[in-house]
């Protein structure tokens, strides 16, 4: 069994495990119980009442963030090279198309987001391996294939995130950094909950928010009422 540092046995006491927190509660609570020396994601994770292999069930979308996420997007935008100043002036990190999917062929994911034109998706078709397990291919719904090159930019970097559930049906997305004041960490969580409540579909039955819990890298998760989402 592995040894639980002096650090987590002091962040563990501090969490009550039957305890369902409300989201000013967690988002105080989260930054005490941080274990680590470094500026942690804090993650939200919402089950849902869905079946996400129902195609009406899969539910993906994105959210701007009143606050930001606290991390710099690295973005790359491929592009034909008319497009290509737009995208360099509104602060995209990587331009290009063709050099760009060799890369990625041969094995570069170093990004976060990939923004790309309608008129290229053809030639993403050989790289859809790499990029769909990492959750960087570009889709319409969330924003990132457009012809509007620079407010795709500008969005990704000014905090929109983009969510999605996995197979168990849970969505995994960052709220901030735990260098946030609780206020921030608050903003930024109902953001996201009432996107995801704004998703709910019509096919889903029961109780569509099955549980919530909010954690920093590497430290105790604090349980949310669901019923904070109205």
């Amino acid at each position: 069994m592995a040894k639980v540092s002096k650090k987590r046995q002091k962040s563990n006491a501090l969490v009550d495990v039957a305890k369902f927190y409300n989201l000013e509660e967690a988002c105080g609570l989260v930054k005490e119980v941080n274990t680590t020396k470094f500026d942690s994601s804090v993650d939200l994770h919402v089950r849902l009442g869905v079946d996400p292999r129902k195609p009406d069930q899969a539910i993906r979308g994105t959210v701007t963030l009143p606050n930001g996420t606290g991390k710099t997007k690295r973005v790359l935008v491929l592009c034909t090279p008319d497009k290509e100043a737009e995208a360099t002036a509104a602060g995209a990190d990587y331009v290009g198309l063709d050099e760009y999917l060799q890369k990625i062929e041969g094995g570069w994911t170093d990004i976060d987001v990939i923004i790309a034109m309608p008129t290229v998706m053809a030639k993403l078709g050989k790289i859809g391996r790499i990029l769909g397990p990492r959750g960087l291919m570009p889709n319409p719904k969330t924003g990132t294939v457009t012809m509007d090159i620079a407010n795709a930019v500008n969005e990704v970097k000014g905090g929109k995130i983009a969510f999605r559930v996995d197979k168990f049906g849970i969505i995994h997305a960052s709220v901030g950094r735990v260098s946030f004041s609780p206020a921030k960490l608050k903003e930024n969580a109902e953001e996201l909950l009432q996107a995801i409540n704004k998703m709910k579909p019509s096919s889903s039955k029961g109780a569509y928010f099955k549980s919530i819990s909010m954690a920093s890298s590497m430290s105790p998760g604090l349980k949310i009422d669901p019923k904070v989402v109205r």
